[in-house]
């Protein structure tokens, strides 16, 4: 959830930092005062330094209070994403003329669809958890992409679970009437009722493998929407010799 202001901030590991590692946390939190933020002055920085400390979490505390930060040591996630923009404003006001002849996004740039799912932070507990209890309530198979067991379960919802699919499967069918003369049977049972019978079962069986292909179809459908991702380069294609 921080890798967008980490990267504008030129952290060295953006994608894989994880404030509820302990260590890294208050290396982080060294390196976010010493480089950006420096609020301290550098001879006064000695406490939240001291890395190995069991008094290291209250400096932090008080830290938090000496910039003003709306949140407590118990709250980490969100201190540590208020000290990221607090962070990101001072880079800004320190190369002001260098930000500034950044060019804007485009407008079609800033309308472009984007994945939502592309920025969840797969290697938390917590999400892994939440997907495996999900996947495991709706029958979904395990992978060992959690992202892509993610997809799936969205898929299975948009398909299955809104009120309009929901609505519509819950829709009685009424069945058409059949002339039962019209299908020829293949072979003889020797009683007409066992005839009419077995004519019967054998149309119920067509329906039902009919029903059957079409869930396998449904199917190949939802993989290929999971796990093929298609990247077509029209340059390549040739017509005629």
């Amino acid at each position: 959830m921080f890798r967008r202001k980490l990267t504008a901030l030129d952290y060295h590991n953006p994608s894989g930092f994880d404030c509820k590692d302990e260590t890294e946390f208050r290396n982080f939190i060294v390196w976010l005062e010493d480089q950006k933020i420096r609020h301290y002055k550098i001879e006064d920085r000695g406490n939240l330094r001291n890395i190995p400390s069991s008094g290291w979490p209250k400096s932090f505390e008080q830290y938090l209070q000496d910039v003003n930060c709306p949140f407590t040591v118990e709250e980490r996630q969100e201190s540590v994403d208020w000290l990221l923009g607090l962070a990101v404003r001072l880079e800004y006001g320190d190369n002001v003329e260098k930000y500034k002849n950044c060019p804007p996004a485009t407008a079609t740039e800033a309308a472009k669809p984007s994945d939502p799912l592309i920025h969840l932070d797969s290697s938390n507990p917590d999400f892994k958890a939440g997907v495996l209890g999900l996947a495991s309530l709706l029958k979904i198979q395990r992978h060992d992409d959690y992202l892509v067991m993610l997809k799936a379960i969205r898929i299975l919802i948009q398909e299955r679970l809104t009120p309009e699919a929901i609505a519509k499967a819950s829709q009685s069918k009424e069945g058409l009437p059949v002339a039962l003369d019209k299908h020829i049977l293949g072979f003889d049972t020797g009683d007409a009722t066992l005839n009419e019978a077995a004519q019967i079962l054998r149309l119920l069986h067509i329906e039902e493998l009919r029903d059957l292909q079409t869930r396998i179809n449904e199917a190949i459908v939802a993989v290929q929407a999971v796990i093929a991702d298609p990247k077509t380069d029209h340059r390549l294609g040739k017509v005629g010799r």
